[in-house]
């Protein structure tokens, strides 16, 4: 029976290693995604970097991408660079792949 609840613990680590993972490569994303934006915006150094953080804590609001996908598409058109949801969301996948391979070089 210990050979079942070991092999029950290792799924679980791993499962939890995994979320933790996942939670960092969105994070990252994410604000990967508010660097853009803020390019659009005409925003660099500290202020890009202030409004990236911005985007990372807005996705704390609701579960899954549409609260990032909300600030973005209203900042933008704020800012006269009108964005359709779209275009954030296909830009988004772009970067994701970014992330991921910055956070595993980091690991690394």
């Amino acid at each position: 029976m210990t050979t079942f609840n070991d092999r029950e613990k290792s799924f679980e680590k791993k499962f939890e290693k995994d979320q933790e993972l996942q939670f960092k490569v969105n994070a990252r994303r994410n604000k990967l995604l508010g660097l853009w934006a803020a390019g659009l915006m005409g925003k660099s150094g500290p202020d890009a970097e202030a409004y990236a953080k911005e985007v990372v804590l807005a996705d704390f609001d609701k579960p899954g991408d549409s609260d990032v996908m909300a600030k973005l598409v209203k900042d933008l058109a704020a800012a006269g660079k009108p964005t359709e949801e779209h275009t954030v969301r296909k830009q988004a996948e772009r970067l994701m792949d970014d992330a991921k391979k910055q956070l595993m070089t980091e690991t690394h």
